[in-house]
């Protein structure tokens, strides 16, 4: 079941892409901000990163183990690559992965290092990854928060 929702996802990310294409943050915007009003919250962020959390924990045993972040890895990577980021569009802006990715990754919440996510690490990472996604310090994630001048 969690293999065809995430195909589903992967479908609906990479149409939300190629609707967003020349807008910075917009593909962000599309995804994250659950009530369509233009921009992301707290709240709204910690909501997606909760339903994230449940989409990728294979086994459902409260972890993201090296295999299920692999999974995670790859769906990110293909849903960037329908955003057409580091394809000479200008996303990428030549500083590596961006602040989205970032706080996406095992590094960054594998707060205790032993090699696996538990769902409260991941769960109480959002405020940091939202701090770094608010660019503007604003309170709020809009698309303000993306484009030049704000990496």
């Amino acid at each position: 079941m969690k293999r065809i929702l995430l195909l589903t996802a992967a479908i609906a990310l990479g149409t939300a892409a190629i609707a967003q294409q020349g807008n910075p943050g917009g593909h962000f915007i599309e995804n994250w901000d659950t009530n369509e009003d233009g921009q992301v919250t707290l709240a709204e962020a910690t909501e997606r990163r909760s339903d994230i959390f449940t989409t990728f924990d294979e086994d459902d045993d409260g972890f993201l183990s090296a295999s299920d972040y692999a999974m995670f890895d790859e769906a990110r990577a293909n849903d960037h690559a329908n955003d057409g980021q580091g394809q000479g569009r200008g996303r990428g802006r030549g500083h590596g992965q961006d602040r989205e990715g970032q706080g996406m990754t095992m590094d960054f919440n594998d707060v205790n290092g032993d090699g696996q996510v538990s769902r409260d690490e991941f769960m109480t990472r959002s405020k940091d990854w939202y701090a770094q996604m608010d660019r503007n310090g604003d309170g709020t994630i809009t698309t303000a928060d993306f484009g030049r001048g704000n990496n």
